[in-house]
């Protein structure tokens, strides 16, 4: 019998897992895009981060829609939807680069946030309640690391094709008069086209893979008896304390997590450090992730809890946070990109703390918290205005905040609780 259920649970961790690679691949992705459609599309810092915005505030707009159409297709089928949906945005990136047009790489980013608000609604919740609540933080660590290797190669493969001579391509274009900038421009512009085509392919042969999968079905309208007799007199997820600061934590998290990783690359740029080199920090910062996460899944729940390793995360923020901000040059590139480590258990630990016992809620409260992903849209078009305002490391101040407001979720916030 523990065999049966060990074989039911490891096959669509696998099927999971591969969802959570394309999650990290094409998300990942945007740590590249940044710099790169700075100088193909002639951007500011702060139009720049619009790549960012145009990605992640999908989470927020398309998040509810997304649990209608769950409760509507259910997880699986919803899934390859979320997949097609993200192929449609990726090929918007063709005409997009054929133009030169920054508008309709922004729409790209959208539908691509769009398919992927379906998929992390399905995914998230379906992953922790496969297994028993306890032990949900370890499996979402090991989702976390198909993420985030995804996510470490991705910038490598982009960069290597789009940043190539980066900072040739931009001392070249300082000498010339116009047509030959535009010229130059367009040849940079269409180095994004072949790789966004592998894209489309994969995420429509997955989309295809995943709808004749054997994954099965969960029921989350289906309550125990203890969780239906503490939400018998519950109507809505406002009722829930915990989810709703749950969500705000999750922002806040999302938000830091995007600027560590989508900013590091700039960054370092303007710390003197050549792009040809610069555009490997996102990728140290992926890879601390990953150290992260393998700590996770040796230690929880087995050596310490959730709540202790969101607690410890936070605190490893803020120390990380201020010693980039007090040094310079390689040195306060790398504390960003160590932001990682610190970033990495806090995903796996605020969905289990925010969704316990919301039973027949958990599709809408999920979509409550994806909807918390939009932290990754707007903290760092914040970032990108004070870059512009200040300068770019006296800029990181914001994450300080974020990062206490999460230590107070991981001590007190995810106990509230109704009474009713």
């Amino acid at each position: 019998m523990a065999n049966e259920t060990k074989s039911s649970v490891f096959s669509p961790i696998v099927i999971i897992g591969a969802l959570f690679f394309i999650f990290g691949f094409v998300t990942w992705l945007n740590s590249v895009l940044i710099p790169y459609l700075k100088i193909a599309c002639e951007l500011t810092n702060f139009e720049s981060y619009l790549v960012a915005f145009a990605f992640y505030i999908a989470y927020f707009v398309m998040a509810l829609p997304s649990a209608w159409v769950l409760k509507v297709t259910g997880f699986k089928k919803g899934m390859a939807v979320g997949l097609v949906v993200m192929a449609i945005g990726a090929l918007i990136f063709i005409p997009a680069a054929l133009t030169r047009t920054y508008s309709l790489f922004l729409l790209g980013l959208f539908i691509q946030g769009t398919g992927l608000a379906v998929l992390q609604t399905a995914s998230n919740p379906y992953i922790t309640i496969l297994g028993p609540v306890e032990s949900a933080a370890k499996r979402i660590s090991i989702m976390g690391i198909c993420n985030k290797v995804a996510g470490a190669i991705a910038p490598i493969l982009l960069g290597a094709v789009t940043l190539k001579d980066a900072d040739g391509v931009t001392q070249r274009i300082a000498t010339m008069n116009l047509a030959e900038k535009a010229a130059e421009l367009d040849i940079l512009a269409h180095k994004v086209i072949l790789p966004y085509v592998a894209i489309i392919a994969v995420l429509v042969i997955l989309a295809v893979l995943i709808y004749f999968s054997t994954l099965p079905e969960i029921d989350t309208e289906k309550e125990d008896d203890e969780v239906a007799l503490a939400n018998t007199n519950k109507s809505s997820i406002m009722q829930f304390p915990h989810l709703l600061l749950g969500a705000l934590t999750l922002f806040l998290y999302v938000g830091v997590e995007v600027m560590a990783g989508d900013t590091v690359i700039s960054y370092g740029s303007s710390q003197g450090i050549a792009l040809s080199e610069a555009k490997f920090f996102t990728t140290y910062t992926l890879v601390s992730m990953i150290v992260g996460y393998i700590i996770g899944i040796l230690c929880i729940p087995k050596y310490f809890s959730q709540q202790l390793a969101l607690k410890m995360s936070a605190i490893l923020g803020v120390i990380l946070s201020l010693a980039a901000i007090f040094t310079d040059g390689y040195v306060s590139v790398l504390l960003i990109s160590l932001l990682g480590l610190a970033n990495s258990l806090m995903w796996p630990a605020i969905w289990p703390l925010a969704i316990v016992g919301l039973g027949r809620f958990t599709k809408t409260g999920a979509s409550l918290l994806i909807m918390g992903i939009s932290g990754g849209a707007l903290l760092p078009l914040l970032y990108g205005y004070l870059t512009d305002a200040v300068d770019s490391q006296q800029a990181y101040w914001i994450m300080v905040p974020c990062y206490l407001f999460i230590l107070y979720y991981a001590t007190y916030g995810h106990k509230v609780r109704t009474s009713a």
